[in-house]
């Protein structure tokens, strides 16, 4: 077992920390969720730099035992204000993948705008693609989730489109200001400042395997430009939207690849080793309002309990 996870790489992923509408939450419980999470990590694993356990990977040199990275998508502000200066009391170092255009207030969370819309809709149902739901109680919810899965099969283009109309069906008595729960170009360049990795998460948020492949070729590395420029560093990670194995494909690699990244991270659960193609990197994603016991539940299920069971079990 030792020889083994001194060849093996865990990566686990966060997103938002605290509460949002998509992602709702009590509030602290994101906080004291993700510091618990992280304090088991910390005790029972070494956390690496992403960039430096895949240059050991790619050279053949032996990781530390139990190598976890760990990663956070989106750009969420409370990555700024809550996560980052949890990571830096813990001594912990991170990787946080950006959406350019989120930054620049070109585009905004298409999931979070929808949650929001639903959360304050004022219309009792909803008449959607043939679709009927009622919206009370858990059946909002419900109906969020329902609907949400279904636009994240469509190309970019048209999920904004949808996203549209039903924000003008549902008629939200607010319109909450959904690019405030996102950090700006300000705001990544305090993460630099505070010596915190960053890397791409493509230019819009473009759930790639949706879209034509010279329009992926575009988006990578117009994200990489845009990043590089920015912040004056350099991008070479990426993780793709959503991640799933139905979220990128043979052309997201390639387009990865054509870009100039040397990775691509996915949320497909699973450990990495120097034989795992580094562009489909295996990646376990947390929940922090779950704290312990959501470790707990993910560590059960897949490789982390070989690695983590004695800490997540006391």
């Amino acid at each position: 077992m030792q020889r083994r996870e001194h060849q093996e790489l865990l990566i686990l992923g966060w997103h938002n920390v605290e509460s949002t509408w998509c992602f709702p939450a009590r509030p602290g419980t994101g906080t004291q969720g993700l510091l618990d999470q992280l304090q088991i990590v910390r005790r029972f694993g070494n956390v690496v730099d992403l960039g430096q356990a895949l240059d050991d990977l790619a050279r053949g040199r032996t990781l530390p035992r139990r190598s976890v990275a760990l990663t956070f998508d989106d750009g969420y502000r409370d990555n700024l204000t809550v996560a980052a200066p949890l990571l830096r009391r813990l001594g912990m170092p991170a990787t946080f993948f950006l959406v350019p255009s989120f930054l620049a207030r070109e585009r905004t969370s298409w999931w979070e705008t929808l949650a929001a819309a639903f959360q304050h809709a004022k219309s009792a149902s909803l008449d959607w693609q043939g679709q009927f739901f009622t919206l009370a109680g858990p059946g909002t919810r419900s109906a969020f989730d329902i609907v949400s899965t279904q636009l994240k099969r469509l190309d970019a283009a048209r999920r904004e489109a949808e996203v549209s109309e039903l924000v003008d069906l549902l008629e939200p008595s607010r319109h909450p200001p959904v690019p405030d729960l996102f950090m700006d170009w300000d705001d990544a360049r305090k993460l630099v400042s505070q010596g915190a990795v960053l890397g791409s998460h493509s230019r819009d948020h473009a759930i790639l395997a949706n879209e034509a492949p010279d329009v992926q070729r575009e988006n990578l590395a117009d994200a990489r430009r845009q990043l590089q420029d920015q912040l004056d560093l350099p991008i070479d990670l990426l993780a793709y939207p959503n991640g799933t194995k139905d979220d990128f494909d043979a052309a997201s690699v390639n387009a990865a690849q054509h870009a100039g990244y040397r990775c691509g991270v996915t949320t497909i659960p699973g450990s990495n080793s120097a034989s795992t193609s580094f562009y489909r990197l295996r990646r376990h994603v947390l929940f922090p309002e779950r704290g312990r016991l959501g470790f707990k539940r993910v560590a059960k299920r897949t490789v982390l309990d070989s690695l983590f069971g004695a800490g997540t079990r006391a």
